[in-house]
């Protein structure tokens, strides 16, 4: 009888230690919430698993942009991350884009590229992509500062303040090695949209006071966009993005110098096919994106990307449309003939509502 009574007891332990273990297991692979969690597990991601996953989304092996995030849900960032950089690849090998996808390694590119020694980053600057917060992120890791908030907001973008060495600043054999070895990172979002950032920025609001947008880039502009000869404000976004759809814009680029970085594409910006990123972030999903570029780049626990307000990132339709209503199908489509590479390489949806 006392041994039928331990058996029981036995049984009973058992069945109470294998819910706990199941309630456990749960909430390690579902809770959406636990964003800084240390998961290791869902890093071993094998190729096999990812094409049973593939298979499960209903994806083709060879992938076609899409414009949307592929999953939200953290356990998939490695996988999301995975197809961003194989879209790239695909893109970058298409001959048919080759004049939109490839630059050369230029100092105008070395110039964009931050670099932080004490802990192996490159960051290549996207303007109008919430680069001033990673900046700061930078800022912290080198030392310069030893938190976010203690940074001023005029040191930000004052490079011979901020401790953010470029890339073009180290010789030759030493670029090479940090593109070699470095983990390098940047981030996109819509080209359309982020057109629209930057006018906003330069030449409606100018929060950084910055006069040279609108007494010497905008003039330049009207003189030679602007249609109606007759109108008399300020420059318009329709001139906006004529300039920026001609063929022959570079001339008015080569006038307008370095100020041209809050507009030209990233293929410009960062040469993308030439080198190879270990991560490109999305503004529309940087919530998730930002925790996960700290975690592969090794310094999540040393500084935490500023706090992202509700909504802010996410892609606005109706104020894409808005902004395009006055534009001419004509010079929205030469636009798009400039950006399509940007569209094609990081998965962005062609804008088929402003173009037919």
């Amino acid at each position: 009888m006392h041994h039928q009574w331990l058996l029981l007891a036995a049984c009973f332990w058992v069945i109470f230690m294998f819910m706990v273990a199941s309630k456990f297991i749960t909430l390690t692979f579902k809770d959406p919430d636990a964003y800084g969690a240390k998961q290791e597990f869902p890093f071993l991601t094998t190729i096999p698993e990812l094409e049973k996953w593939r298979e499960e989304k209903h994806l083709p092996k060879e992938l076609k942009p899409t414009g949307k995030v592929l999953s939200g849900n953290r356990l998939n960032q490695p996988l999301v991350h995975m197809e961003r950089l194989e879209l790239l690849k695909n893109v970058c090998r298409d001959a048919a884009l080759r004049n939109l996808s490839h630059t050369a390694v230029s100092k105008f590119v070395l110039d964009r590229i931050f670099v932080c020694d004490k802990h192996k980053i490159l960051f290549c600057q996207t303007p109008k992509v919430g680069n001033t917060q990673w900046k700061k992120v930078l800022i912290v890791l080198n030392g310069v500062f030893p938190s976010i908030e203690e940074i001023p907001e005029n040191v930000v973008h004052d490079h011979e303040k901020n401790g953010l060495p470029r890339l073009s600043s180290f010789s030759d054999s030493e670029i090479q090695k940090r593109l070699k070895s470095y983990f390098k990172f940047f981030i996109v979002r819509d080209p359309f949209e982020r057109l629209i950032s930057a006018f906003k920025d330069k030449f409606v609001h100018n929060p950084r006071f910055e006069p040279w947008y609108r007494h010497e880039i905008a003039p330049g502009i009207i003189r030679k966009y602007r249609r109606n000869r007759t109108e008399t404000r300020g420059l318009q976004f329709e001139d906006f993005v004529r300039y920026l759809g001609d063929p022959n814009h570079r001339w008015l680029d080569l006038q307008f110098g370095d100020h041209i970085i809050h507009w030209v594409t990233y293929v410009e910006l960062c040469a993308p096919c030439e080198i190879n990123y270990s991560v490109i972030g999305h503004h529309e999903t940087l919530e998730e994106d930002a925790p996960y570029i700290l975690k592969e780049a090794g310094i999540d626990h040393l500084v935490s990307y500023p706090t992202i307000p509700p909504g802010i990132t996410a892609y606005n339709k109706t104020k894409v449309e808005r902004y395009f209503l006055g534009v001419s199908k004509r010079d929205i489509r030469r636009l798009y003939a400039r950006f399509e590479g940007d569209f094609k390489l990081f998965g962005y949806q062609k804008p088929d509502f402003l173009l037919n």
